[in-house]
This record gives C-alpha cells, sequence and structure tokens, in this order.
C-alpha cells in the first residue's frame, strides 16, 4: 500500500522528521523548502533548528518545552499548496573542463553514447538547485543533471579526488571542498569557493538557491586557484 504524504515522524525525544515523499523531485522538495520557510517566519515554541533534505524536513525541538504532538500539530498548520517557500538566489560556479581536472569526461561520453563535447554542454544546460547539505562541510547536493548524463556511482570510490572536483551521479551534482574518496563520476574542476571562510555566512549556497555552471578555461582556472 502507498505511503500517503506527508509523514509525520517522531525522533527520539527531540525531533520530528516530516516527509513529503520518497525520490528526488523538485516538487516534493519545493514543498520541503516551503515548510522550512514558513517554520522560520513563524517558529514554534521551543523549536530549536530545522534541516532540509531532499524529501524530508527534521524539525529539532527542546523536549523540556514541547513535544512531537505540538510540532506536528504547528507544522501541519503551515503546510499547503499555496504556500511558497523563502526568498532563492541565482548562483554560478565556474568549471574547467580539461582532461587532467576531468578524468571521468571520456568515460562519461562513452557511458553515455554522447561525444566529450556534448557531455560538457548538456552538463552546462542542467537547470540545478541545492537541495540539501550533508556528507562533508560544504557538500550542496545539486538535483538537475539532465537526463542524459545520468549514470550510477561507480563500483568502487576513488580516493584522493582534489576539493573543487565538479562531480555527477544519477540526478545529483556537487562540487568537492574537501579532498576525499568518491564514487561518483569527475567531470570537471572548479575554482569557486564553496567553503567562504566567513563565520556568519560559512557556505556560498543557501539550500534552494539556483545553481548555474560556466565554463572557463584552463589559463582562468589557474589564475583563480592560485587567488
Amino acid at each position: 500500500m502507498p505511503r500517503l504524504f506527508p509523514v509525520f515522524t517522531p525522533v527520539a525525544e527531540h525531533s520530528l522528521l516530516v516527509e513529503f515523499g520518497d525520490r528526488i523531485d523538485r516538487a516534493i522538495n519545493d514543498q520541503v523548502l516551503a515548510l522550512d520557510a514558513g517554520l522560520a517566519a513563524t517558529p514554534a515554541p521551543g523549536m530549536l533548528e530545522t534541516v532540509p533534505a531532499y524529501a524530508s524536513l527534521l524539525i529539532r525541538f527542546d523536549p523540556l518545552v514541547t513535544d512531537a504532538v505540538s510540532m506536528r500539530r504547528h507544522a501541519q498548520a503551515l503546510i499547503g499548496p499555496a504556500r511558497q517557500a523563502g526568498t532563492t538566489t541565482d548562483r554560478e560556479v565556474l568549471v574547467c573542463y580539461d582532461p587532467d581536472l576531468a578524468p571521468d569526461l571520456d568515460p562519461v561520453a562513452t557511458a553515455t553514447g554522447l561525444t566529450r563535447d556534448e557531455v560538457i554542454a548538456a552538463h552546462l544546460s542542467g537547470r540545478y538547485q541545492v537541495f540539501m547539505y550533508g556528507f562533508a562541510p560544504g557538500y550542496a547536493y545539486l538535483a538537475g543533471v539532465p537526463p542524459a548524463l545520468h549514470l550510477p556511482r561507480k563500483p568502487a570510490p576513488l580516493r584522493g579526488v582534489a576539493a573543487g572536483s565538479v562531480l555527477i551521479s544519477g540526478p545529483q551534482c556537487l562540487v568537492s571542498t574537501l579532498a576525499m574518496p568518491t564514487g561518483w563520476w569527475i567531470i570537471g574542476r572548479s575554482p569557486t569557493r564553496i567553503l567562504t571562510g566567513d563565520e556568519a555566512r560559512p557556505f556560498l549556497f543557501d539550500v534552494g538557491d539556483r545553481v548555474r555552471f560556466r565554463q572557463i578555461a584552463r589559463a582562468e582556472f589557474d589564475a583563480r586557484s592560485a587567488r
């Protein structure tokens, strides 16, 4: 029997998980962002923070002030088709697709039946949106990879992948912020700083922001990376 969304699930004694779906979908994520914006504008007594993800929102609260039942009532009152998500911002991320910065560009071309230039063009044409943060500091998961580039993860991860690598897997894309292993496909590298160094705003993106990639030449990549 299919689940009827939204689904409200207490998590321990201090949180409530609100699920709007079970897949990566822009319309589902819009509902997550709308509730997140609604709670920011009208917080419930005892609410501590909200954590948006692809299809769900975790609401943390002080169990000495409120409980999951009260938090559910408050959240339900804010859910509705007419409610809009908060303000989003358009962001630009630079990317260089030179071979030594994009070791998986040719394998992706082979796997998808596209040429190298067609893979680049498809990636640049994507309409990306920040759906969530996770896994590592500044790891903004972007949905919007064109279907022609949807590939499963590699069978085994590669170690020591450089920070700034532009990665894709299925409908998702991200720009790595640390050198670490990944099983995603490495199709470029970006000099754009995702970790800002600003304590008040540590990451470039907010959840819900729209992102466009812009191709740059190697000379510009080297110049920007040296700053």
